[in-house]
């Protein structure tokens, strides 16, 4: 799969079948490679994946993640088929453990050990290749890894990883870990807001759900942060490491930071300076590979 270097990642969960046109539609006119959408809450991956994938062209989708808790190793793997043969070889599965809360709260499941249930999960998606529709070749997954063990186990069973709210710093660290063929797809939320007052409280706002999940908090204290600078919504430090904003230029030159440090692709995630949970198509296109 050849992808480039920018994507946009976007949370769908709540998006009309004419907003989801509308983002994938014009994701792909603005010369984006890939469309990276979550699962939680709202449409199922593999059912969104299909709608889009139908009514686009050359888009790629991309599951940021798909729960593995979701579905079982032979579904995961028959849909990742069904998709990728379908679509000529346009649909990515990103793959997740999820968090406690969601993965036992929302769906009523056991959490296990993260690494080790993954690893059991890739084992079962392997065997049952032998049961999924025949593709040319196999098509690729990335995990969603944040720590040590979980970059190491993406880097020797999948094409990489897809880290989410993270830093140029923890690429570069990622880029150690996985080795320089393995893919780093990495999250960046992006703001076009100049005014840093206004530039932090969006921020505070998008961040406030991830701050209270231990995946997030233990992997931005391996990055440095202070318990003391995630209390309270944030530090301004902490804010300003996780949202790029400011100018066209600002931002332009953290994507690039993510680059350089040894990114493959980077999926920027618009906030909207009005605070909607709506992307901005207005930095859409300001940062587009088109623009």
């Amino acid at each position: 799969m050849n992808f480039g270097k920018l994507g946009v990642w976007c949370s769908t969960h709540t998006f009309s079948r004419a907003q989801l046109l509308d983002l994938a539609q014009r994701t792909e006119r603005l010369g984006y490679s890939v469309l990276w959408y979550p699962e939680g809450r709202g449409y199922e991956s593999f059912a969104l994946g299909s709608f889009l994938l139908e009514r686009t062209d050359t888009l790629i989708l991309a599951t940021g993640i798909a729960n593995i808790y979701g579905r079982d190793p032979t579904t995961m793997k028959q849909g990742q088929h069904s998709l990728a043969k379908l679509s000529g070889g346009r649909f990515l599965l990103g793959l997740g453990v999820s968090h406690a809360p969601t993965v036992e709260t929302l769906r009523g499941h056991r959490y296990g050990k993260p690494v080790a249930t993954m690893r059991a999960y890739l084992d079962g998606m392997e065997r049952a290749a032998a049961v999924a529709p025949q593709v040319d070749q196999p098509p690729p997954i990335v995990l969603a890894a944040l720590g040590p063990r979980m970059t190491r186990l993406a880097a020797e069973r999948t094409a990489g990883i897809h880290p989410y709210n993270i830093t140029p710093e923890h690429t570069a660290w990622a880029r150690k870990i996985v080795g320089p063929k393995a893919w780093i797809c990495a999250e960046q939320k992006v703001l076009l807001v100049q005014e840093p007052k206004q530039a932090r409280a969006v921020a505070r706002d998008a961040l406030g759900h991830y701050m209270l999940l231990p995946n997030y908090r233990n992997n931005w204290l391996r990055l440095g942060f202070r318990e003391d600078e995630l209390a309270n919504g944030g530090s301004d430090r902490f804010l300003d490491a996780m949202v790029a904003w400011g100018d066209v230029a600002a931002v332009k030159r953290r994507i690039q930071a993510h680059l350089d440090a040894g990114a493959n692709h980077v999926c920027i995630q618009t906030l909207h300076p009005a605070g909607s949970r709506l992307p901005d198509l207005d930095a859409l296109a300001a940062l587009a590979p088109k623009a």
